[in-house]
């Protein structure tokens, strides 16, 4: 096994993770009323389909994905659409999404559920749109429509499937209970991953602090040869994609390439178990499991809890919060979001609900840069963050991608590990933000363009059009005028 460990940075935080890890998944009651943003997937909003006063039953689809890039959203319960409009998104902004409010009616009467005698007798094709239909997307923070990368298998050589059980952030325990609790129905899908992508392997990495999940997987896996339970050093960002991939195979995902570009694939533990419940049962991804912990949390634990339950309920039912939080954050502390107020819902890829006290987050004034490199060092990707945030600052943002901005996976090591406490990740974020913003107006641009080309071709067409149209009535006129001519004594 490559030693990811020692040849490219990472860093070792405080777990804070015993306490939630201890405790089984508990179910939360049903709250009154779910708040259901259109967009909790990489792509674009998804298509409202019912009107306000509509009454649905759970898992009945409420909006559809306008393309391959985005998701579907499905009732979480049964009950009203009291509102189809504006609510609080999980943004710092406190700005408002676009979203759906249901009004629970507490009876959770189900939709006639689609439910294939054997998933595995069905073709790939046919497994993957049954996950896009199901509205999964990866759960481990992503949130990119897992049916995309299973189609994958019908593009690319997949040697290796890849299971993301590593965890890395701090308090964030949801993989670990649900590969102790749900082994064997984790490994179930990874067997029907692995039969829609025709790999030829199955490797779940785990880090090695979670004995159990460890000992769990592999008495689940135990049957199944194709299928390796390996431990992994327990160090943040192992959960990163590129860094697991190196960690397990040894190869390294070129910049600006995708894992299948070296026979690889990767699926968080949430996601897998959220597709086997698709294509074994038939349900939409209405629910997941959140960890809720953090020093101002009552008794940390981790929750299944329905899509769209605001998070005050969350914290409430694991004991209200002790005092005012210094942070609240949907995620974990290291690339989570922080959020406004505790009205915010639950979305599909919120793995955490923090309440962070005073000594967790403690605030530190920046200062200027001593040059000593730790950045550099702790970088899993290899970047130098100082030269890259040198060039954010002063809007360069070509130059901040000549040192690699595009590869930053915005993991928050260099800004950890920084003794002038720069807010590295920041001015990463904003560069990103920036970039995103000139591509957008660059196709803006080019479809005007587009437009105004076609919109001028159009008219000169039908300039051409009415000239032959004017030249052939002037043509038949004058043949009209030469055959009168010709009859006349």
């Amino acid at each position: 096994m490559f030693d990811f460990a020692r040849r490219h940075g990472g860093i070792h935080p405080s777990a804070h993770k015993d306490r939630s890890a201890a405790l089984p998944i508990a179910r939360l009651a049903l709250p009154p009323h779910l708040y259901l943003p259109l967009r909790q997937h990489a792509g674009a909003e998804a298509l409202p389909l019912v009107r306000a006063g509509e009454r649905v039953l759970k898992g009945q689809l409420l909006a559809r994905s306008p393309s391959e890039l985005s998701a579907p959203v499905h009732a979480p319960s049964s009950g009203r659409i009291i509102a189809i409009g504006s609510i609080l998104a999980p943004h710092p902004s406190g700005l408002k999404a676009n979203g759906i409010i249901l009004e629970c009616d507490g009876e959770e009467r189900w939709i006639d559920l689609e439910v294939a005698d054997d998933p595995f007798a069905l073709d790939p094709l046919t497994l993957a749109d049954k996950v896009a239909k199901a509205g999964v997307v990866g759960l481990g923070g992503a949130i990119f429509p897992a049916a995309v990368k299973l189609k994958q298998g019908t593009r690319h050589e997949i040697k290796i499937l890849l299971i993301n059980g590593s965890e890395c952030e701090p308090y964030l325990t949801t993989d670990d209970r649900l590969m102790r609790e749900r082994a064997e129905a984790i490994v179930d899908g990874a067997r029907l991953i692995q039969h829609i992508l025709r790999s030829w392997q199955v490797v779940i990495a785990i880090e090695d602090n979670k004995p159990e999940a460890l000992a769990a997987m592999r008495a689940a896996s135990e049957p199944y040869g194709a299928i390796e339970v390996q431990a992994v050093p327990a160090l943040y960002p192992m959960g990163s994609a590129k860094q697991l991939i190196k960690q397990v195979t040894g190869r390294e995902v070129p910049a600006g390439a995708r894992s299948t570009s070296v026979g690889v694939l990767v699926h968080n533990v949430g996601t897998v178990y959220a597709i086997q419940q698709a294509l074994r049962h038939g349900r939409p991804l209405i629910s997941r499991v959140v960890t809720v912990a953090g020093g101002c949390v009552g008794s940390p634990r981790n929750l299944e809890a329905l899509i769209g339950t605001p998070a005050q309920a969350l914290l409430d039912a694991c004991g209200g919060l002790l005092r005012e939080p210094r942070q609240l954050l949907l995620g974990g502390p290291m690339m989570g979001v922080r959020l406004p107020s505790a009205e915010v819902p639950l979305i599909k890829g919120a793995a955490g609900l923090l309440a962070l006290d005073r000594h967790e987050v403690p605030h530190q004034e920046s200062a200027p840069c001593i040059r000593c490199a730790r950045c550099v060092d702790a970088c899993p990707m290899g970047l130098a963050p100082l030269e890259m945030a040198l060039h954010a600052r002063a809007d360069d943002l070509d130059g901040a991608s000549q040192y690699g901005l595009r590869d930053c996976i915005l993991c928050g090591c260099c800004s950890y590990v920084c003794p002038s406490h720069i807010p590295l990740v920041h001015y990463f974020q904003y560069a990103m933000g920036r970039q995103d913003e000139r591509r957008n107006a660059a196709r803006k641009n080019e479809r005007i363009k587009q437009m105004t080309e076609a919109r001028a071709a159009r008219l000169a067409q039908e300039e051409a059009a009415r000239a032959a149209a004017k030249a052939a009535k002037a043509a038949k006129a004058r043949q009209h005028q030469s055959s009168a001519e010709e009859v006349r004594p």
